[in-house]
């Protein structure tokens, strides 16, 4: 195990949401993607999807898992590993439609 891995890991999990405008995540391991309309975030606590509409990545701080976003926040949903690449591949097929 990475030495980031393990000192990320001992951070607690935590999701703090202002007004559905700001949107402060701690224990976070990683994003795997994201755009203005959604981030999917490697967490301690499992992958989570955010989506709303004009999302900012305002503060990454890869250290110590601290995420801050801002925008209008529509949805948070925890999604198993396995249903991770099916999640990914239904939001990247919706916007890519024709």
């Amino acid at each position: 195990m990475d030495k980031n891995d393990s000192s990320i890991n001992n951070y607690n999990h935590s999701v703090n949401l202002l007004e559905r405008k700001t949107l402060v995540i701690t224990g976070v391991k990683k994003i795997d993607t994201f755009d203005n309309n959604h981030f999917i975030l490697d967490t301690t606590m499992g992958y989570m999807i955010i989506k709303g509409e004009d999302l900012d990545l305002i503060k990454l701080d890869t250290l110590s898992g601290n995420v801050t976003i801002k925008g209008t926040i529509n949805s948070l949903e925890y999604v198993n590993d396995s249903n991770k690449k099916n999640t990914e591949e239904s939001l990247f097929s919706r916007l890519f439609r024709s």
